[in-house]
């Protein structure tokens, strides 16, 4: 275990709900911050109620992006209880997080702008739809309706399928992710500057920033990405293949790897072949090359196959269930399935400090088990 944790003696309070709010202060608390969590009298956040599968009163998903953190429910109408925060941030609080529709803590007196000004060394962190500015910076916005805006759902599929979606919210997590990036970078600032300020990310610059590669070569060539399934578009060949009893990805990734398959495959005329023998080449030629390729691969076994390629150094490997990847001895191994106290099991950060990963940080609170947190600083 990690002796003393890099945010240890850190107070947040995180205010919001759903996935892009929580799981930042989730990263935040795993790294040994103590973070608040403010919900809304009644039900509380949303995701409470996003299941099954449920363990006690809250479903799973939100044990998993809620672990370790405190909890206290209030109205943000209520002039009081605003007030109550409100101290409670000015007088302790080192960040603050924050997902709600854009001008509702502005309207209460807890805008960032107003808390800043108070108080010059905290550090804000707004996670919005689409950013703070532009002409829909107060449009609502879900991880599917971003990855459908965005441009990602259009890339995703194989050539002539309907647009699909990466099933997992990778548009909230990552957003979670550049939030606690900028607050930690804040928070380095503030040591010199003494100064904390405000950091603004959003689901639909993270989809953006997803896209670097694909929106840089359509910026570059005009020329829009294609749907290549399990492939990529810079690089052929790399992606699933259909062998005899299963599926296995190669990822020859350059042309030394790509004649190594080729000897391997015993089609050794291809990689001299002028159409084939640089990446470019192959990239401008891709279904003519896949379609010569599979057709001997379709042939062969997966495990025979993937023992030849091993061996001649091409990286390889199956296509897992996710029941096939948690049980993997690698899986076990990097210790990052860890089980939450009286809870169910949930994936840790994946980092690693002076070798020993920061263990999940505790269980996730129930609706407002720390209301006496917020009550100390009622007026």
């Amino acid at each position: 275990m990690v002796e003393r944790l890099p945010l240890h003696g850190m107070f947040v309070v995180e205010i919001g709900h759903s996935l892009a709010g929580p799981f930042c202060g989730m990263i935040l608390a795993d790294l040994g911050a103590t973070v608040l969590k403010v919900e809304s009298t009644g039900k509380g956040d949303h995701a409470r109620d996003w299941g099954p599968p449920f363990h006690g009163e809250a479903a799973v998903l939100f044990h998993a992006v809620n672990r370790g953190k405190r909890s206290a429910t209030l109205d943000l109408r209520d002039p009081a209880q605003a007030a109550a925060l409100r101290t409670l941030i000015l007088e302790r609080a080192d960040v603050v997080l924050q997902n709600l529709k854009v001008g509702t803590l502005d309207a209460v007196g807890l805008g960032a702008a107003e808390l800043t000004a108070a108080k010059p060394s905290l550090v804000c962190c707004n996670l919005g739809a689409f950013g703070r500015t532009g002409p829909r910076r107060e449009a609502p916005g879900y991880d599917p309706l971003i990855q459908a805006f965005s441009g990602f759902m259009a890339m995703l599929g194989n050539p002539g399928d309907a647009p699909s979606r990466v099933p997992v919210a990778i548009n909230d997590i990552g957003t979670g992710i550049w939030g606690a990036l900028g607050v930690l970078a804040a928070l380095v600032r503030r040591k010199d500057t003494g100064k904390g300020g405000v950091v603004d990310v959003s689901l639909f610059e993270t989809a953006l920033a997803w896209m670097t590669i694909p929106a840089s070569d359509y910026l570059a060539s005009g020329e829009l990405p294609q749907r290549l399934g399990s492939g990529v578009g810079n690089i052929v060949p790399y992606q699933a293949w259909d062998l005899a009893d299963g599926r296995l990805l190669i990822a020859a990734g350059n042309d030394l790897l790509f004649g190594k398959l080729c000897r391997v495959l015993h089609l050794d005329a291809l990689a001299a072949d002028p159409r084939f023998a640089t990446n470019g080449g192959r990239v401008a030629n891709r279904w003519e090359l896949i379609a010569l390729l599979a057709d001997v691969i379709r042939t062969r076994q997966v495990a025979e196959l993937t023992t030849a390629l091993q061996q001649a150094g091409v990286p390889c490997g199956p296509v897992n269930t996710v029941d096939v990847a948690l049980a993997d001895p690698q899986t076990e191994a990097l210790g990052i399935v860890q089980t939450l106290p009286d809870g169910p099991r949930t994936i840790a950060l994946p980092l690693s400090l002076d070798g020993q990963r920061p263990p999940v940080s505790g269980p996730a609170p129930r609706l407002g088990e720390h209301q006496d947190m917020l009550k100390d600083f009622a007026r």
